[in-house]
């Protein structure tokens, strides 16, 4: 693969992590009208503040993630071994998203939430970059 070509993938991906920790945040108040919407007021006051805290935190994280990979992306590119585990653990890192998406949420979400749409295409988009570009020669 021509190393442009992989800095610029490399560099999408990284953008693209970015956005989905954006998007991740942006989400977080359906989440809290979605329990609320589908469980009794007592367990939705009960499941609300961990699941808030879980969806805030992955946004949260994805974000470092995103900038990290943006940032080694030049020097994974030019073949600095500490930039090539960079993305290399980042591109397994989100290879198991979409994998922990699909497997524990099903498709029963998807055409009712937009965003939710939205980050399950990135999360796969960025997966198979991350994964192709990171182990590329």
């Amino acid at each position: 693969m021509r190393s442009s070509t992989r800095l610029r993938l490399l560099r999408g991906a990284g953008i693209l992590l970015l956005a989905l920790g954006i998007v991740h945040l942006l989400a977080t108040p359906h989440i809290a009208t979605l329990v609320r919407d589908s469980a009794s007021p007592t367990s939705a006051r009960w499941l609300t503040p961990p699941m808030l805290l879980n969806h805030i935190l992955v946004g949260v994280l994805l974000i470092p993630l995103g900038y990290l990979t943006t940032y080694a992306a030049p020097h994974a590119v030019s073949g600095a071994s500490w930039a090539q585990v960079v993305v290399r653990t980042t591109a397994l890192s989100v290879a198991t998203l979409p994998v922990a998406l699909f497997a524990l949420m099903g498709t029963r979400y998807y055409f009712a939430a937009p965003l939710f749409v939205l980050g399950a295409a990135l999360t796969v988009t960025v997966a198979v970059t991350l994964l192709v570009v990171a182990f590329a020669r």
